[in-house]
């Protein structure tokens, strides 16, 4: 397992040195704003570790790219509506997302921008409740910065020591690295047959 790990740990410093590496960046930060639940920070971090001069423009990087997507996710619900949104998540995420938009307005936009919070719910949400689109970009902006350029200026200040700390604690690192994976797993698989009982279960007592 250990040297599993040790090979995707060298494959990612590989690969995060890479022109490719900016291309896949700037995806993945556009396409979490629209379709894709990745997010672009597992990326960003070693990226910028690994060239901390960098760090700052890697973070403008991804708030552009997912300022951009966020413009294409308002502008799909504009277009489809509320129906595309139950084709990327479920609709426990769309009422809560509702909730936060009833109570906090376009401030949703900037909480879910700036949190863990799926953000492609927020931008096709947005478009869905026609919420102006200057208003929108705003709030977009000033939370996708404050998430990811304010990594990006993090990194640029301590990225070194972070590297070397890296280095140093790289085998308690990966091992945490490796539990933590198996965990979300098994989080995962659990999660998926818990929810399949209980919809099996409500649609036997409906029937």
């Amino acid at each position: 397992m250990f040297e599993i790990l040790q090979e995707l740990s060298n494959w990612i410093r590989e690969f995060a040195e890479t022109d490719w590496a900016f291309l896949i960046l700037f995806v993945t930060a556009f396409l979490e704003s629209t379709i894709s639940p990745i997010p672009p920070d597992p990326l960003l971090i070693p990226m910028g570790i690994l060239q901390p001069n960098l760090a700052i423009w890697l973070g403008v990087l991804c708030t552009v790219a997912s300022v951009m997507g966020a413009v294409v996710g308002h502008w799909l619900g504009a277009q489809f509506g509320r129906p595309i949104l139950g084709k990327f998540v479920s609709e426990g995420r769309i009422r809560s997302a509702e909730s936060l938009f009833d109570k906090y307005g376009v401030w949703a936009v900037l909480i879910a921008a700036v949190t863990p919070i799926p953000y492609k719910v927020f931008t096709i949400l947005a478009g869905v409740l026609k919420l102006d689109m200057k208003r929108f970009l705003i709030a977009s902006i000033i939370g996708r910065g404050m998430r990811f350029l304010s990594l990006g200026v993090v990194i640029f200040l301590f990225g070194e020591d972070v590297q070397t700390f890296v280095e140093e604690q790289f085998e308690a690192l990966t091992l945490l690295a490796g539990v933590g994976v198996i965990g979300s797993v098994v989080f995962v698989i659990v999660l998926a047959k818990w929810r399949t009982k209980r919809d099996s279960e409500k649609t036997e007592s409906e029937a």
